[in-house]
């Protein structure tokens, strides 16, 4: 009877789960090999899809980079692997990434994560597809024509000359990250969403702190429980919401006169109302929320690297600033001189610059689509249903059209990029369909703020160059301790 016991009870604690964990493994080589579309005569590209149920989105989480770069260099440029609940396949290089993006709505269609769906809504132009994708980033794009571009310079100027100032006031280091940050939120918050200046000091503090929480919980596990990195967002993307319907309601209060500059989304409300389409509280709350986050975020990413490649290449930064003594901008500070889109346009080396920033760190680092139907790849069968990630940092990476990719080296754009498919070889804003609405306002925000930090400052990086990290855009985890001086030059 005793032994009896001894057997049953080591049946119970070692034999039992042992089966019970086979039993899921096979359950789970059952599963991706029914993923497998037998109709096709092409095998699944190479790859692993890591732990039954979880996949391998913890190893991708944790180790961001290294991650990919070590998939990469195992499997080349189309692998399959298994994220975010999903069997997904990863996609680098030119002809393959233009095979996609030049396939939207035919073979693919976007389909972001669903904690970040979830986040952002899905009335956001980042989840549309078809003919409303379409007519919703039509009306958008007349926020960033060149008029409203033109409108939008001063308070840029305004704003990045206020932040220069104060870093040349500090007497200690600055940590330049997320104080880019709060700059790029700020003019976030009043060109495209119409705050007022004093309304960005009264909310900024919070308001930033909620979309850090948010931003931090995109790419979370769909699971809806208090503390979990969905509940999170949640509650920080609702707390976004209720300070935009407060300012919208403020707005709505007042008369806007016909000549008064008008913001992203006020813009975006009058083309509404002419098309007699009606949006509802919350598919502007959710625009808005979209606006602000690839208003600010992208761009934060994208001027800290420029700070810190300009840091470590002095010479690359006493070109921009010839350039800028060429056109007579040096003065731009003390003469009080206002840019303009045809001055930006003449800054041929520093929109090289912004370039080659964009090409080394990518502030997104690629796109998320789902297969309508099975097709082939590069001699691989994409299964329907599976997730397709295209990569922007990879496809840099790759690019034979770059020699000496790790080198910062902004000459390389001043010569016209070669035609074909090579041009999807360099692609920081997308492309296809679904290219980046915001690119030219992007562009001149960066260009304003090369203008006004190299014609006022010198700056030394305290730890030299940083290590980058992808959450969900890039950033050096140090934050880029940095300490600026005053520039004295002629």
């Amino acid at each position: 009877m005793v032994l009896y016991t001894l057997v049953a009870t080591y049946l119970c604690t070692l034999v039992l789960p042992l089966l019970l964990v086979l039993a899921l493994v096979k359950l789970w080589e059952i599963y991706i090999i029914r993923g497998r579309d037998s109709s096709c005569p092409k095998p699944l590209p190479p790859g692993t899809m890591g732990l039954p149920f979880l996949g391998e989105t913890l190893q991708m989480v944790l180790q961001r980079r290294k991650f990919l770069r070590i998939k990469r260099q195992k499997y080349g440029c189309i692998y399959k692997t298994h994220l975010f609940g999903n069997p997904t396949v990863r996609v680098m290089g030119a002809e393959n990434v233009r095979q996609i993006l030049l396939a939207e709505d035919k073979l693919v269609a976007v389909q972001w994560p669903a904690s970040m769906r979830t986040i952002l809504g899905s009335g956001t132009l980042s989840n549309l597809h078809g003919a409303e994708h379409k007519n919703k980033k039509k009306a958008i794009m007349k926020a960033f024509s060149r008029e409203a571009l033109e409108n939008y310079i001063p308070v840029i100027q305004e704003e990045v000359r206020r932040t220069v100032t104060d870093w040349l006031q500090s007497e200690s280091s600055v940590l330049v990250y997320p104080e880019m940050k709060k700059l790029m939120f700020r003019i976030a918050m009043r060109i495209l969403l119409g705050f007022e200046p004093e309304q960005t000091k009264t909310d900024e503090p919070d308001l930033v702190e909620a979309f850090e929480e948010m931003i931090k919980n995109l790419f979370s596990f769909p699971i809806d429980v208090p503390f979990s990195g969905l509940y999170r967002g949640l509650r920080a993307r609702d707390f976004i919401h209720s300070k935009i319907e407060e300012n919208l309601k403020k707005k709505m209060e007042r008369c806007v006169e016909e000549s008064e500059h008008k913001d992203a989304l006020q813009l975006l409300i009058e083309n509404c109302r002419e098309n007699e389409e009606r949006l509802s509280m919350q598919e502007i709350k959710e625009f808005a929320t979209e606006l602000l986050f690839g208003g600010h975020e992208t761009t934060a990413s994208t001027a800290t690297s420029l700070v810190m490649f300009l840091g470590l290449h002095l010479d690359v930064m006493l070109r921009v600033r010839q350039e800028l003594r060429e056109k007579d901008l040096l003065d731009v500070y003390s003469h009080d001189k206002r840019l303009s889109i045809e001055v930006l346009e003449q800054l041929k080396y520093a929109g090289c610059v912004i370039k080659e920033a964009l090409r080394i760190n990518p502030p997104v680092p690629g796109g998320f689509r789902v297969a309508l139907k099975t097709f082939e790849l590069n001699g691989y069968q994409i299964p329907k249903g599976w997730n397709v990630i295209y990569s922007i940092c990879d496809t840099h990476d790759v690019a034979d059209v770059f020699p000496d990719k790790q080198e910062f080296y902004p000459e390389r754009f001043m010569d016209t990029s070669p035609p074909g498919s090579s041009r999807f070889s360099y692609i920081p804003f997308g492309g296809g369909a679904r290219r980046c609405v915001g690119k030219e306002f992007a562009n001149v925000l960066l260009k304003i703020f090369l203008v006004e930090l190299i014609a006022r400052c010198d700056w030394t990086l305290l730890n030299g160059p940083p290590t980058m990290k992808t959450a969900p855009t890039v950033y050096p985890v140090d934050n880029l301790p940095t300490k600026f001086n005053s520039y004295f030059g002629n």
